[in-house]
């Protein structure tokens, strides 16, 4: 275990579970390279996960969106885990930004594979977080709930906030060197909260750690598809999601290299998000 991930992991152990954090945990993540993306064999693998989970035959079209390739980024700090319902039920608090909903017509517009009487174990009411939930990812929050977020933090810190790009995001949760999951080569679903091993639901964050990445992030592969800034490719008013999220099997999609795309209005039940902060 490296320095980062034993000073995250003793971090957790410490901190009272349910103590209010008002300013996230980050983790810093270098200046430089990285390799981004995935190779044929990478893709290949990804679909023999799927294929067994799922009963069927491999396909080839759906991770075939991800050239490995080298891209830079500046330096920058990102939250180890996703932003909780605990950290967004303060925003909600203070500004009055409509709580985490969604209504029926709005749901069934996204073509949904899920009834909507399950997104109402995800709903705030009232102003608060479900019970029980506070320490799990924030969901049904569109990416301009996520940028009033980053807005709010930045205001109530005197730092600078916001999304992170696709390629900040991947190099947090897979390291510099083209690893496939956050915590290597191989897929466990030990280590992830997916349909493969998980409770068909979003679960507390942190709990994971066994799947932390190298630069220490945790819930970087399944539990919630993260929003970044960078907008989806020939899809208009899309934005990329990260990560995979705890209805995905296999888990192909789970993988740092995977790219969703969603639209940027979407509230959903396994979308959330995690920040960036900036060092200046």
């Amino acid at each position: 275990m490296g320095r980062t991930a034993f000073l995250v992991v003793a971090w957790l152990l410490a901190a009272p579970p349910a103590a209010a954090q008002e300013v996230p945990l980050t983790v810093p993540v270098n200046a430089g390279p990285f390799i981004m993306g995935s190779d044929r064999a990478e893709r290949d693998e990804a679909y023999r996960l799927d294929a067994v989970a799922l009963g069927g035959k491999p396909g080839r079209q759906r991770y075939e969106n991800e050239p490995r390739h080298e891209v830079a980024t500046g330096f920058y700090e990102i939250t180890v885990m996703p932003i909780t319902n605990r950290q967004y039920m303060d925003f909600v608090a203070t500004t009055g930004h409509p709580a985490p909903d969604v209504d029926a017509e709005a749901w069934h517009e996204t073509n949904p594979s899920l009834p909507y009487k399950r997104t109402r174990r995800h709903a705030w009411i009232g102003g608060q977080a479900p019970k029980g939930r506070l320490d799990h990812p924030v969901v049904l929050v569109s990416l301009a709930d996520a940028r009033a977020y980053a807005r709010w933090l930045s205001r109530v810190t005197g730092r600078q906030w916001r999304l992170p790009t696709e390629a900040e995001w991947e190099k947090a949760a897979r390291g510099e060197f083209g690893a496939r999951f956050p915590w290597g080569n191989w897929f466990d679903p030990r280590l992830l909260n997916s349909l493969d091993r998980g409770p068909a639901d979003t679960t507390p964050v942190g709990r994971l750690t066994d799947g932390m990445s190298p630069f220490g992030l945790l819930d970087a592969a399944g539990q919630v598809l993260e929003w970044t800034e960078t907008e989806a490719p020939g899809a208009a008013g899309h934005h990329i999601v990260k990560g995979g999220a705890w209805n995905d099997k296999g888990c192909g999609a789970c993988r740092p290299a995977a790219r969703g795309a969603r639209p940027a209005g979407l509230k959903h039940i396994d979308v959330g998000f995690r920040l960036v902060r900036l060092s200046r």
